[in-house]
């Protein structure tokens, strides 16, 4: 997949310890990485499913913030640099955390549906960090477990049956999203619809998400 040939780049960029506050290289070497930080928050946050995580790129970001706040000791109290740069390590702290909030905010809605659908892929390939399918599991067990104290020890027993996969539900693929074409792609397949749409590079469309989901996913287009 391309976002996984993309999150390589970035963390062997990011290896070097490259920091905002040395050369103008290794700038716009990390400038390239938050950039790609914002783009998996901004898909993130109007996918209606959950997308491969981005672990490898957030660890990096994190890296990266060790790295600018080390560099900050070393200015003089007064320097117009600290207010600037602390500005901006606050900021890619609020994009990670916003990205981080919102997939456990869909793990939440959509816990029982994302434990199946990663039971499918292997350890490589799930779109769940191992953290996250943790947190998962103790989320499904503890609906369960409340659904039984409160519900079901007060039912008669001939319908004290419960089937957790019955209380599953999934995200609405076919929901509308706003998205920019990063390359000019041909033959977009519409739900429902025998035509077909092109994108030039650069244009924005709105269209059903289920249309995208394998380009949102390749970086092909960017949701906005």
């Amino acid at each position: 997949m391309e976002t996984k040939n993309s999150e390589s780049e970035y963390s062997t960029e990011h290896n070097e310890n490259v920091s905002h506050l040395e050369e103008s290289d290794d700038e716009m070497t990390a400038e390239r990485a938050l950039q790609a930080l914002e783009n998996a928050w901004l898909n993130e946050k109007f996918s209606p499913e959950l997308l491969p995580h981005q672990l490898e790129l957030v660890e990096c970001m994190l890296e990266q913030i060790s790295h600018m706040e080390e560099n900050l000791k070393k200015l003089e109290k007064g320097d117009i640099r600290l207010n600037i740069h602390t500005m901006e390590i606050n900021r890619i702290r609020f994009i990670i955390s916003s990205y981080l909030r919102k997939r456990l905010d869909k793990i939440e809605e959509y816990a029982i549906y994302f434990l199946s659908e990663d039971a499918n892929r292997s350890s490589e390939e799930a779109f769940m960090t191992p953290a996250e399918t943790h947190f998962a599991r103790e989320y499904v067990s503890s609906v369960e477990s409340l659904f039984t104290t409160l519900a079901l020890q007060h039912m008669p027993r001939r319908i004290k049956d419960f089937e957790l996969n019955a209380m599953s539900s999934k995200p609405n693929l076919n929901k509308h999203v706003f998205i920019r074409a990063n390359k000019a792609t041909d033959g977009i397949l519409i739900p429902g619809n025998m035509n077909e749409q092109d994108f030039k590079e650069d244009s924005q469309h709105i269209i059903q998400y289920a249309a995208i989901a394998h380009l949102v996913k390749n970086g092909h287009v960017q949701l906005i």
